[in-house]
């Protein structure tokens, strides 16, 4: 490999390291894929998610939260109470936990698998598209024969 082409990919590198969510104090960090707690002061009537294409978020009991980070980004939670006034308004932070994940790049083509402690295919936003794809065709397919299967025996999928 020249000097040119390892100057180029430490510059992609530090890029996408700037384009990373930060978060600061106060911030609620969920982990691409999980969830978190938020508690709320008082009794929640109705809540707006900034953007619901990076978190979800449901109401466990009125006081508690379950946010779930979808995809990697920042957005905010707003916590109101019957009245329409604003309980809290939580800034959300979705990142990677790059704990137990390995990203194979072949090219400039990634593959996320989770070691832990085996290595197994994970659907990761921004993957190789071939790669994702199947990914997904085969989690879709373990589901398609679980769910038959748990009908086939009178269980339930839910």
């Amino acid at each position: 490999m020249t000097a040119k082409a390892v100057t180029r990919i430490a510059l992609a590198g530090l890029a996408l390291a700037a384009l990373a969510p930060t978060a600061v104090a106060g911030d609620l960090v969920v982990k691409y894929d999980q969830s978190q707690l938020l508690r709320i002061p008082r009794p929640v009537a109705s809540i707006i998610i900034g953007n619901p294409s990076i978190a979800d978020v449901t109401v466990q009991t009125p006081n508690l939260l379950v946010v779930t980070g979808k995809t990697f980004g920042i957005t905010n939670v707003i916590a109101l109470d019957s009245d329409r006034n604003v309980i809290q308004d939580q800034r959300v932070v979705v990142v990677r936990d790059g704990t137990s994940q390995v990203s194979l790049y072949r090219g400039l083509k990634r593959e996320t698998y989770n070691c832990a402690p085996q290595c197994n295919p994970s659907l990761m936003a921004g993957d190789d598209p071939k790669f994702f794809g199947e990914v997904r065709a085969g989690f879709q397919g373990k589901t398609q024969f679980s769910d038959k299967a748990a009908d086939d025996t009178g269980g339930s999928s839910n």
